[in-house]
């Protein structure tokens, strides 16, 4: 699955125990998408990729920092976009991670990247989803224009 070593635990440690969740999240409602990343499925593959599940530890730790959720409230629009939605559905975040995890994977292969890339399509990724939580017709997470590259 793309573990860094023999134990995974030891992988948890920039997103914790809610990464784990976010990947068993994605596995249970979108099994299709689940699959298509774990397997690579998709896309004219590098000779190099990116390993699956600390790829979804990182997605999680950078969800965490782009929506400043170890604040008390939020400090940009972005985090007070996303609360909004957390309001309304308490799987939010977790369905944040999966469209966020699809559009990494989209931005990987739009830029040809290979395992050295990583930071960059996370950088890329960060921005586009930020630009999309932004848009005014965006009401809730199912209207994210990211949100059509899952499939279940």
């Amino acid at each position: 699955m793309g573990w860094q070593g023999k134990d995974p635990s030891t992988d948890f440690r920039g997103g914790g125990f809610i990464s784990l969740e976010n990947l068993l999240y994605l596995a249970r409602n979108f099994p299709k998408s689940f699959q298509d990343l774990l397997r690579k499925q998709e896309g004219d593959r590098s000779v190099w990729e990116y390993p699956f599940a600390v790829a979804g530890v990182n997605i999680t730790f950078m969800l965490i920092q782009m929506l400043d959720l170890e604040a008390v409230k939020p400090r940009t629009m972005v985090g007070a976009t996303f609360l909004k939605f957390l309001s309304e559905n308490e799987s939010a975040f977790d369905l944040l991670y999966c469209i966020t995890f699809k559009l990494m994977d989209h931005q990987w292969l739009a830029m040809r990247a290979s395992y050295m890339d990583f930071n960059t399509v996370m950088k890329s990724t960060r921005r586009q989803l930020e630009r999309e939580l932004l848009l005014e017709d965006v009401t809730r997470l199912e209207d994210l224009p990211s949100y059509s590259l899952l499939s279940r």
